[in-house]
């Protein structure tokens, strides 16, 4: 009889347990979950941050410092695809000079990586370009695409000015080179920023891939951060002007 009694007890002492243990887990998750809500990553990652870093540094022409952020850029996990394609990006920015110094940079870090027995992921190439259309007309496209606007077929402006360079930016510009997809618009934008800040003086160029860094996804906090960045590669200066120019596109973000 007295193993009859102490039968059911035990059986309700399990379940007592289990049901505390249940309610521990809940109160953890709850928390957790409390936690991830009070502290969004949104931010950039560590990646981005790389990139404009090393687009920066490039365009400035500090190959020192950009041998330090190269290899960064490599532990945080960008690709050695990727790295090249943001030094070969920056090139429609700053010119040839600074592309192909960046390039014999990194070509530096690789091998003395390579000595240290470090080895680096390639990580993947571009896809090949469907040509179904023209490059003009797929540059256009593209362009308006990250303008989230129509391109006119009239030519206005400068265009009109210089009919040639329109041919060049929507033949060369966007669809040679934003038409690649080892990098997204928005990582391809982030080069495209830095080193526009980088080099100064050009503030209705950074005004208008300020404006197409929101289109492709990038947030307004992102970009005061990546103001932040800038100011450490670029300089104070720098960074002052590239703020000046992004306060005024987040006051009107529709013109």
């Amino acid at each position: 009889m007295i193993f009859n009694r102490i039968k059911p007890a035990m059986k309700k002492l399990r379940v007592f347990g289990l049901l505390a243990m249940m309610f521990c887990k809940s109160m953890f998750l709850t928390e957790a979950t409390a936690q991830q809500m009070a502290t969004p990553h949104n931010g950039l990652s560590a990646k981005e941050k790389s990139i404009i870093s090393i687009a920066s540094l490039t365009a400035k022409g500090d190959f020192g410092k950009l041998k330090t952020e190269l290899s960064k850029g490599l532990e945080v996990g960008l690709t050695i695809n990727e790295i090249k394609e943001v030094l070969i990006h920056l090139y429609a920015y700053c010119g040839f000079p600074r592309s192909i110094r960046g390039l014999q940079t990194f070509m530096e870090v690789l091998i003395d990586r390579k000595a240290k027995g470090i080895s680096d992921s390639e990580g993947k190439e571009a896809s090949p370009i469907r040509q179904d259309t023209s490059k003009y007309q797929r540059g256009k496209k593209i362009l308006g695409e990250l303008t989230k606007m129509p391109q006119p077929d009239k030519l206005s402006g400068y265009s009109a000015f210089a009919p040639v360079i329109d041919t060049l930016l929507k033949e060369h510009l966007f669809a040679d080179i934003f038409e690649r997809d080892i990098l997204t618009y928005a990582q391809r934008e982030l080069v495209t920023i830095s080193v526009i800040a980088t080099i100064g003086k050009a503030d209705p160029m950074l005004q208008s891939h300020l404006r197409i860094s929101l289109n492709v996804g990038i947030t307004p906090a992102q970009l005061q951060e990546f103001v932040t960045v800038i100011k450490s590669t670029a300089g104070k200066k720098e960074a002052k002007a590239a703020q000046a120019v992004l306060n005024s596109v987040l006051k009107t973000p529709g013109i």
